[in-house]
């Protein structure tokens, strides 16, 4: 590309994941119900606790984050917290972002549970603010310290600020495996996130390419949309799509953007929820998918024997938990095989 040439971009960065616009189409019922359940903590009132499930990709967070913003743009008497549990996993991360978020230092190390517990106390105390929390990716928490829950559920007897949750997850039974303690003080409305029709997809985009480029081919919208749809129904992949093409037009100075830019990249583009978390799972875990990945299909006991091998001692039960783990992210597949007398076991893949 020419550098002096001038780029098609107009905005590079509405096509990127975290960009959140003023207006989010199709989601409309579900900003108003959540809206809802959290409206109590403006006036001083405990909201309600929502769970929010449904495939990666179709607006779960990007609405929550939206209606954080207008809560914090427009009530002074909410504080919202957005947590990412692939990034805050144990009680003392989440606990401590928590206690940080509402003006409490919190010290990195050296602090117990209790203690970090006592200081968001007594920062609620102080800020005289209802908090609601969004605990994105909750799936993540329940399977590496779900105490941290029933902690978080027991904040209200510490403290008269309402406080309040919303919790997302691809997976709608992600509180099946709780225990009845924990499961019994949630309290929440379900909302189900539905996919985005190809309709819809190409809408959300269209909107989005007209803020991003200068010029654009009729069709250019459409080919994406579908590619998205195809990959999942994952806007991230619709967006990354324009992205790139943008780019390929780009580098060939070209002054539109067309369709042809866009058959380009889509060989390139892959479905965005297993990319990011690939880069979120733990070192056993992406050892685990190595050795999957690379011998196609095995059993859970030849995936053992073979973990053993390369990279040393690890137990049979953490071994099933990680299995688990990356069967419930959706980056491994199973189907059972009979062997005989033997019983049953299952037959490890990826897609």
């Amino acid at each position: 590309m020419n550098p002096e040439a001038e780029t098609i971009f107009v905005r590079e960065d509405v096509l990127l994941p975290e960009f959140l616009p003023d207006i989010l189409p199709h989601r409309e019922n579900q900003i108003q119900l959540i809206a809802d359940n959290i409206k109590p903590a403006a006036f001083g009132r405990k909201p309600q606790n929502t769970f929010l499930f449904g495939a990666p990709g179709i607006g779960k967070t990007a609405t929550t984050r939206f209606i954080f913003r207008q809560f914090e743009e427009f009530s002074d008497r909410v504080k919202t917290i957005y947590i990412n549990c692939w990034d805050y996993k144990t009680a003392h991360s989440v606990l401590s972002k928590i206690a940080l978020d509402i003006g409490q230092f919190v010290q990195r190390r050296g602090m117990g549970k209790d203690e970090i517990i006592e200081k968001l106390a007594e920062g609620c105390k102080k800020s005289k603010k209802s908090v609601v929390v969004a605990l994105d990716e909750v799936d993540q928490l329940i399977f590496n310290d779900q105490e941290v829950l029933y902690d978080l559920l027991r904040i209200g007897q510490y403290v008269d600020n309402p406080f309040g949750f919303v919790f997302i997850s691809n997976h709608p039974d992600v509180f099946a495996k709780l225990e009845p303690r924990i499961r019994s003080s949630l309290n929440i409305d379900d909302l189900h996130f539905k996919p985005y029709t190809l309709e819809e997809m190409k809408d959300i985009l269209q909107k989005r390419a007209e803020l991003a480029f200068r010029n654009i081919q009729p069709g250019v919208v459409a080919l994406a949309g579908y590619h998205a749809v195809k990959k999942g129904g994952d806007v991230r992949a619709g967006l990354e799509i324009l992205l790139k093409a943008g780019r390929v037009a780009d580098r060939e100075n070209s002054n539109k953007l067309l369709v042809g830019h866009v058959r380009k990249v889509v060989g390139e583009v892959e479905r965005p929820k297993p990319k990011i978390l690939k880069e979120k799972i733990s070192e056993e875990e992406r050892q685990l998918m190595e050795i999957i990945e690379e011998k196609k299909e095995l059993t859970a006991g030849e995936l053992f024997d073979e973990y053993k091998k390369r990279f040393g001692e690890l137990s049979e039960r953490r071994v099933r938990e990680l299995i688990n783990h990356l069967e419930e992210t959706c980056l491994i597949k199973s189907r059972k095989a009979l062997l005989g007398s033997k019983g049953n076991t299952r037959i490890l893949y990826v897609e």
